[in-house]
């Protein structure tokens, strides 16, 4: 239980940090990125044929993202000025231009058989104080979490359900985390890379979108005539965002790689769509909100597959495919029904909201 929960907390937090960078083009700018997997792929296969030529991980993760970030400027200088359908209808044909590239350019990338057996971070045996250290910095992580949903969770009812999930959680993450670095293995270790990673983004970006720079990219969201009117060279600030957005998803391409396994098919562009529910769930333009909902999106995507949930899946006479489809039709009736009551998310912002303007 204890290495399934270590499993869950890699992936929500790998999925926050991916949504994290859409966010901050799609909800804090106002660009539509349909094709933000394309980034995360750029960063999970540099990362990986880099480290096993012998560069070190740090290095080839920073490798990674600048070239994701150089995509986000490709993509950006051809396809920034146009409007907002062109621009969707372009990013997803360019993750599908990445995927179909990894999947054919064998002598590269391995085609359909992936990459396997590349080096990953925190494979060793740490020594008993050591491992003491590593729970201690978890212990700051967590207490940083709780203090700042603590923080929202006093405001109102929607944010009290939402944080008091998320708060949960944390704590699960803390007791199960400690255990597993005080026995330790490497996916204990990639835990805490992980969150430390998703801390670091997290504060980066909210000094970002709360700074005299971030304020710009708000008021472009919102009407990009006025910060023109008023001397800002919009078209800048776009690329800006784009590629900042992309680096950051291709860092996550590196845990991404970590955490599964690098094939082609696994950059589909269901892994954007689900980024986008992520980022609806929690509220556009809110970081904090962005990871409470990967929390929310994995604890249900995990949960419906317990055995409690598969007994009533065989009551219904549904097949192993059927439930696949009827799980993903029950997220869609739950975002009908967000987009409904509450179409600024959990912890979001009604006047700040870009559907629909």
């Amino acid at each position: 239980m204890v290495n399934y929960f270590v499993f869950l907390t890699i992936s929500a937090a790998t999925y926050a940090l991916f949504s994290l960078g859409l966010n901050l083009q799609w909800g804090v700018t106002g660009l539509i990125n349909f094709g933000h997997v394309a980034f995360m792929a750029i960063g999970a296969y540099s990362t990986v044929l880099l480290s096993m030529q012998g560069v070190p991980i740090p290095i080839a993760v920073l490798i990674g993202a600048s070239l994701s970030a150089l995509l986000g400027l490709l993509i950006g200088i051809s396809t920034l000025r146009l409007r907002e359908d062109y621009l969707g209808i372009v990013t997803i044909g360019v993750s599908e231009l990445v995927r179909l590239v990894a999947k054919n350019e064998a002598w590269l990338t391995k085609g359909t058989f992936g990459i396997q057996g590349y080096p990953v971070p925190f494979n060793f045996q740490p020594e008993y104080p050591i491992r003491l250290l590593l729970i201690a910095w978890l212990t700051v992580l967590c207490g940083l979490g709780l203090w700042r949903l603590g923080m929202w969770t006093r405001v109102e009812m929607s944010r009290v359900i939402g944080g008091s999930i998320a708060i949960i959680f944390v704590l699960t993450v803390y007791v199960c985390g400690a255990l597993s670095l005080y026995t330790y293995d490497s996916r204990a270790g990639l835990m805490l890379l992980t969150l430390t990673t998703l801390t670091i983004v997290y504060i980066g970006l909210e000094k970002l979108v709360n700074s005299p720079w971030g304020r710009i990219l708000k008021a472009i969201r919102e009407d990009e005539e006025v910060p023109r009117a008023l001397g800002k060279n919009v078209f800048w600030y776009k690329l800006q965002a784009f590629m900042l957005g992309g680096a950051i998803a291709g860092i996550s391409g590196a845990f991404y790689a970590w955490q599964f396994t690098v094939f082609p098919d696994n950059f589909e562009p269901l892994i954007t769509f689900n980024a986008w529910i992520i980022i609806m769930l929690g509220g556009s333009g809110n970081n904090l909100g962005t990871i409470i909902g990967a929390v929310i999106f994995w604890g249900y995507y995990e949960l419906t597959r317990a055995e409690f949930f598969k007994a009533f899946f065989r009551a219904l006479h549904l097949d192993d495919t059927q439930q696949g489809a009827f799980r993903i039709m029950i997220i869609g009736l739950i975002l009908m029904l967000l987009m409904v009551l509450r179409p600024q998310g959990i912890l979001g912002k009604k006047e700040e909201l870009t559907l629909g303007r």
